[in-house]
């Protein structure tokens, strides 16, 4: 059965890569874009159509704010773009935002910004995978109808593919996220060769559709109000963008410059693909309500839509509108759409992981997080990861609609903090500074990171206010959460290493050493475990040795004593009565009895213990002896000492190679590469060289 095990283990995930192959996964510009940019890429798919939707709620009337509200949507987008670019050539190890605003803002701040990129990082890979299997379910019935299962079933999928290693699943990714982007590409040339040069008239599946206004004569507060929705919706187009700032250590050398490179056409591509597509949309009629009023307020001849409608999204509508439904190029732009929309949460198995790794070593998560795994990914991190997105997608039902509430509230929170670190870094580095001409370049970078950060603020204030009670407080509560339990956390590995420290002289301290060594040997009964476990204990050379039974039945006893002087063991045995048919109460009553006596000896308690080869014998044998041990590890002063016995069943396990998997005990990177200093020294030195 373990081989077997095994044998499935390496199929999916592959053969264990030396840590000294680490240097091999590293990624070339045309690997890291599709791997670093799917998510803000794919924000394309949803993220106009999220413009449309909200305005609708005032009726199509409301349409004709759209340009605006996507301009402003494309200024916030470079404006962060440009101001990433100064973060990656400051900032180049991977801590990115949360080192960024640790330095420059404190480690509370950091821990904000952590903790919202681990929620935001979640959501991702929820409302791209949520969003994937709705466009999937277009053409699927049986999708539609399971949604929540598919999607998580895909998650599971993506899993699979990033234990893999992140060279592995960036060459599995980059052929899609090139067909997604050069197909979108091809459909906004194509749109708009036939509406500017030959002057056909595009006419999208719902332009004469008409949506029923949820909200009719509304105040000019209530219609700036809304008009703001939609741009905060619109927002989630810049999902993803500081994926890239997190991931620069897996680019080649040099690393900033091709992350800083990256980074531009990532931005570039992302806003002529978002113009393009709403841009298409308006032009040839698309028709967009509420996922969950669509089949009530979507009017088909002036009659509601009903039940059985099913909503296209937008650029299955425009992919309609150019080339013609049923056409092999509209089935094409549908399946690399909801295909790149499934590859969009690779962006966050990329980075949630890396940011757990860096928590963790900074000792603000557990320590098993910083730990690589057979294709030296951060195992652990992806699975936890994996099971977050999947109980959003269950809990949720996989309604992006919902989702998208939650979404990029976490994001604009990390954008804000980490620029305003970036004003504060560049501002000192401009005391010290006497070149004129790297002053200059610092007082640019300076004004961007500013503008970026007004920006972002202002973002963030009104995503905050439009989807507060759509969902987003949900996000409010989880971020504070999350922020005190890594405080928790941190907390505790602080105490820890404050009660193991040694003496700054390195002395060893005199009163950890035991005046004498009392071993006792537990017998059950005189058998061949009991007889190694005496042979053991003598072998140590204790000051003094007994062996100790707990006589729970009379009879047994009296067979027990009388066989142990027959036999001869030259260890005397000790009978502890038991009133109750106790075992475990007399033992560590007579331990505590002699740690009483003698509060400078050591007492080494020796346990034989059977090694089984099936899981069931586990329940059978070694019950007693878990039990007592468990208590036994409370006692200050008490050695516990597992002697074991293997029985014939575990013949089978013998010569098996030790199997790594997610959760497995292993070095640190860092301590493997000899780097043990720790995370907050290095953050600090960072700083200060920067």
């Amino acid at each position: 059965m373990s081989k077997a095990t095994d044998l499935v283990k390496r199929l999916f995930i592959g053969r264990a890569l030396r840590s000294t192959q680490l240097h091999e996964q590293l990624l070339p510009k045309r690997i890291a874009l599709p791997v670093f940019a799917s998510d803000a890429l794919s924000s394309v798919a949803y993220a106009p159509q999220e413009i449309l939707v909200i305005l609708s709620l005032a009726g199509v009337s409301f349409y004709h704010f759209s340009p605006w509200v996507a301009l402003a949507v494309v200024v916030v987008m470079l404006t962060v773009v440009a101001s990433y670019r100064q973060n990656v050539h400051a900032y180049p190890s991977g801590g990115g935002d949360y080192e960024v605003a640790t330095v420059n803002l404190g480690h509370n701040a950091g821990l904000t910004v952590a903790s919202a990129l681990m929620v935001d990082y979640v959501l991702t890979v929820a409302v791209s995978v949520a969003n994937g299997v709705d466009y999937v379910g277009a053409t699927i019935p049986y999708v539609a109808e399971h949604k929540p299962l598919v999607a998580i079933a895909i998650v599971v999928l993506l899993t699979l593919v990033n234990l893999r290693g992140i060279r592995e699943s960036g060459a599995a990714f980059a052929i899609p996220t090139y067909a997604f982007m050069i197909s979108v590409i091809g459909l906004i040339a194509w749109g708009a060769f036939r509406l500017l040069v030959l002057g056909d008239e595009l006419r999208a599946p719902t332009a004469d559709y008409e949506i029923v206004a949820e909200q009719t004569n509304l105040t000019s507060f209530a219609a700036a109000f809304l008009i703001l929705r939609a741009f905060s919706s619109g927002c989630a187009a810049l999902t993803g963008v500081e994926a890239i700032s997190n991931g620069v250590p897996a680019f080649r050398k040099p690393k900033s410059k091709n992350a800083a490179t990256t980074l531009l056409m990532m931005g570039l591509i992302a806003v002529t693909m978002f113009v393009g597509i709403i841009t298409l949309g308006l032009a040839s009629g698309v028709k967009v309500a509420e996922p969950s009023v669509a089949a009530r307020d979507v009017l088909i001849d002036g009659r509601p839509a009903g039940p059985d409608y099913y909503q296209q999204p937008i650029i299955a509508q425009v992919a309609d509108a150019v080339f013609g439904n049923g056409s092999v190029l509209f089935f094409a732009i549908a399946a690399v759409t909801a295909l790149i929309l499934f590859l969009a949460a690779n962006t966050a198995f990329n980075g949630f992981p890396v940011l757990g790794s860096i928590l963790a070593q900074d000792r603000y998560l557990p320590r098993q997080l910083h730990t690589r795994g057979d294709r030296l990914a951060f195992s652990n991190g992806i699975v936890i990861l994996a099971a977050g997105a999947c109980l959003l997608l269950w809990g949720f039902d996989a309604d992006v609609s919902r989702l998208l509430n939650l979404y990029i509230v976490g994001v604009f929170v990390s954008f804000t903090l980490s620029q305003t670190g970036m004003v504060l870094h560049w501002t000192r580095h401009l005391k010290t500074e006497t070149d004129a001409k790297v002053r200059h370049r610092m007082h640019r970078s300076r004004t961007i990171n500013f503008f970026g950060a007004v920006m972002t603020g202002v973002v963030l204030v009104v995503v905050l206010v439009t989807k507060f009670t759509h969902g987003a407080w949900i996000v409010c509560v989880a971020m504070p959460v999350l922020f005190l339990t890594m405080k928790g956390i941190h907390r505790h590995y602080e105490n820890v290493a404050r009660e193991l420290a040694v003496a700054e002289d390195g002395q060893l301290d005199e009163s950890m050493l035991p005046a004498r060594n009392h071993a006792i040997v537990l017998v059950s009964k005189i058998h061949k475990p009991t007889l190694r476990a005496l042979a053991y204990a003598r072998a140590t050379r204790p000051s003094k040795l007994e062996a100790i039974t707990v006589g729970v039945e009379g009879d047994e006893a009296k067979a027990l004593e009388a066989e142990w002087e027959r036999r001869g063991i030259p260890v005397p045995l000790k009978m502890l009565d038991s009133p109750y048919r106790e075992i475990t109460r007399p033992i560590l009553e007579y331990v505590k009895s002699l740690r009483r006596r003698s509060p400078r000896d050591v007492v080494s308690v020796y346990i034989p213990e059977y090694v089984v080869g099936h899981w069931w014998e586990h329940f059978l044998h070694n019950q007693s002896a878990l039990r007592l041990k468990g208590r036994l590890l409370f006692q200050p002063g008490v050695m516990v000492i597992s002697v074991p016995w293997q029985l014939r069943s575990s013949d089978r396990l013998k010569g098996r190679p030790e199997p790594f998997a997610p959760g497995s005990v292993r070095r640190p990177w860092h301590e493997v590469a000899g780097q043990e200093r720790p995370r907050d020294e290095v953050v600090r030195d960072r700083g200060a060289k920067a």
